[in-house]
């Protein structure tokens, strides 16, 4: 499969900060419609700054997209080892399901560490900031599952848990092979 992408991490990189280019233009459009008190990377910029004002500046606003898509990407390493290791099949569902996860533990984490000046209390902002993260996961989930070579999702064979009862072909071969080398040498 040519042009796939044979690396984990570098896969999870690219579907994470793929979905959250969907994620933050999903977000800005509930903001700018007023169904969010603030954007996502604003409430974001407040783990740094204690203002309202600071965290809706230029550099506010790139503080917070930095750690936005900074953490993105780290969910997104995340939902492709997910895939790796449960298979491809149902990646939208798993995609959502992460990507929930994933927002409800950052939106968590934004809470606790951000002024109170800062963070939306209100429930439209938190339910939009999920609805976003939602659409994170299910693109992040696609492209991994789309970009990602075969190989990084084949099922391990089931019997590598259990012992072999015979012998193999291969086993066998290994002592006649040094029979004959003793033989040769002597």
């Amino acid at each position: 499969m040519r042009g796939k992408i044979t690396d984990r991490f570098l896969l999870g990189l690219v579907a994470g900060l793929g979905g959250n280019a969907v994620k933050t233009f999903s977000d800005e459009l509930l903001h700018w419609g007023k169904i969010s008190q603030r954007s996502f990377r604003s409430t974001a910029a407040g783990v740094w700054v204690s203002r309202k004002s600071e965290a809706e500046s230029i550099k506010g606003q790139v503080l917070g997209l930095l750690f936005d898509f900074g953490l993105a990407a780290l969910g997104g390493i995340g939902i492709t080892y997910l895939l790796s290791k449960t298979g491809r099949d149902h990646f939208p569902l798993k995609g959502l399901v992460t990507g929930v996860a994933i927002g409800s533990g950052v939106t968590s984490l934004l809470s606790i560490l951000t002024s109170d000046r800062v963070k939306p209390k209100d429930a439209a902002s938190n339910l939009s900031y999920m609805l976003s993260h939602a659409l994170y996961g299910v693109t992040a989930a696609a492209l991994a599952a789309k970009l990602g070579h075969p190989s990084l999702f084949d099922p391990p064979p089931l019997n590598n848990y259990l012992p072999p009862t015979e012998r193999t072909s291969a086993e066998e071969a290994v002592p006649a092979a040094r029979k004959k080398l003793v033989k040769k040498r002597a």
